[in-house]
């Protein structure tokens, strides 16, 4: 994908912004200004949409086809269920076929797989786990009525294939842009922020993730019984900080280009890695992804208004679909029921023990939590020595099975001390804190250290090989 070269930096970005920003202004002039704001503004949508199907095209040829689909089908349910007098049937007529292309697409090889049936799996579409939930919780809010239905399909396709964040969110609501689909402003300020943003980001991927990515993959790779307790726990805290940097740098970069372009996406992280309890943590990590479950799940579901039971019923129908959201899986299933476990013994048994326990103890208790989850996460089966069977070996290294310190573990410890540091740093909010400080001590700096950063990613891209981003595959 474009993101994961050197094109995307030195030719769609620049060349899009140029397009953005410079063809509706033009296209003013030689109308002599009877084109209005309103048609200034359609125009940009029409680059926009053009610009986003373009960026799909690059990477899916065949399957951009499937997303204009996606987008029509979606347009035509939502201006459909604004006048029917059977709403339901057409919102359940879009669930049907938004969660049937994903179930096709994503699970169809799974869920036959446990029957026996040999399903060959297509290959699946990149970030249709994003835009399908966009798509479809519009709909579900022209039902609800929270939103009006959009009568431009130019904005709606703007809307569901904005390139900033459609093949790894965040997942923005239809509510979150509507405004600014039909009316928004563009800045230097705001150009500014964005760019900065988008560089944070840009930082946190290639010269954190990608590091760290590269650590745990060597480590990962080692034989069975070759794995120390230092080396199995260097090799779960690598992965823990290339999938937070990792996401969260691709969110940053969607959340900066869409300032740059006008648009206010939602936060998706909230420095998780602090969280005091895995219920603070699910309030910090992928927001939009759990804020959809709540709304679109767990609420219709009944919440937990209907009593205890009922409540515990709906949490494990939001986390088993959490689970089979990250991927078709047996481990995605468990992880998913292994934060479902965790969160009802928070709510309904540790809830006192917990508020009389230190804050730097619960701290501690719910990262270790989560490491472990990350040992689910990471042993998909996308690499040969990541597949479930060895899930055992390295919880047992874990364990310290092989020993505390192996020569190369300790070796590969302490050459990467620094790097893990600052990375741990990184996970904070004090180098977001200090940049602000120093900006408004010394005002260059807020253009001197992005356009260093920058710099320093470019680098990093120019002598490292293919890193593609973790969550492009859901």
């Amino acid at each position: 994908m474009l993101f994961s070269s050197f094109l995307f930096l030195f030719w769609f970005l620049p060349a899009a912004l140029l397009l953005y920003f410079a063809l509706p202004p033009l296209v003013w002039r030689i109308s002599g200004g009877r084109m209005g704001a309103r048609g200034l503004l359609f125009l940009r949508n029409v680059i926009l949409l053009f610009l986003s199907l373009v960026f799909y095209g690059w990477g899916e040829p065949l399957y951009v086809f499937l997303m204009i689909a996606t987008v029509a089908a979606n347009f035509l349910f939502g201006l459909w269920v604004a006048v029917s007098r059977r709403p339901k049937a057409v919102l359940w007529l879009a669930i049907a076929f938004n969660l049937g292309l994903l179930f096709y697409f994503k699970y169809a090889a799974f869920f036959f797989g446990i029957f026996g049936i040999d399903f060959p799996a297509p290959r699946m579409p990149i970030g249709i786990s994003f835009y399908t939930f966009q798509a479809l919780s519009y709909v579900a809010d022209v039902y609800f009525g929270r939103v009006r239905p959009e009568k431009s399909a130019t904005s709606f396709g703007a809307y569901v294939s904005l390139f900033p964040q459609l093949i790894a969110g965040p997942i923005v609501r239809y509510s979150d842009v509507a405004s600014e689909l039909s009316e928004r402003r563009h800045s230097v300020s705001g150009a500014a922020a964005g760019a900065r943003r988008f560089i944070a980001g840009l930082c946190k991927k290639v010269v954190l993730a990608n590091p760290a990515g590269a650590l745990f993959h060597t480590l990962a790779a080692r034989s069975v019984g070759t794995l120390s307790l230092s080396g199995a726990w260097l090799a779960l805290l690598s992965f823990s900080l290339q999938i937070y940097f990792d996401f969260s740098g691709y969110s940053d970069m969607a959340v900066g280009l869409g300032r740059i372009f006008g648009f206010r996406f939602p936060e998706n992280f909230r420095y998780p890695y602090t969280a005091v309890s895995f219920t603070d943590f699910w309030r910090r990590w992928h927001i939009t992804l759990s804020s959809f479950f709540k709304e679109y799940v767990y609420i219709p579901l009944g919440g937990s208004r209907r009593g205890m039971w009922r409540t515990v019923i709906n949490l494990f129908a939001v986390w088993l679909l959490t689970g089979l959201w990250h991927g078709a899986g047996w481990n995605f299933v468990l992880w998913g029921l292994y934060y479902f476990l965790f969160l009802v013994l928070e709510k309904f048994v540790l809830s006192r023990v917990l508020a009389a326990t230190p804050r730097a103890c619960r701290h501690a208790l719910a990262l270790l939590g989560i490491l472990f989850g990350w040992l689910l996460f990471a042993f998909d089966g996308s690499e040969i020595y990541l597949t479930f069977p060895r899930l055992g070996t390295f919880l047992a290294a874990l364990l310290g099975k092989n020993g505390a310190v192996l020569q190369n573990d300790l070796f590969d410890l302490v050459r990467h001390l620094p790097f893990l540091l600052i990375a741990a740093l990184g996970c904070t909010p004090l180098p977001r804190a200090a940049f602000a400080k120093i900006c408004k001590k010394r005002g260059t700096f807020g253009v001197v250290l992005p356009l260093l950063g920058l710099l320093l990613s470019i680098c990093y891209l120019a002598d490292s090989s293919f890193n593609p981003f973790l969550y492009f595959r859901f």
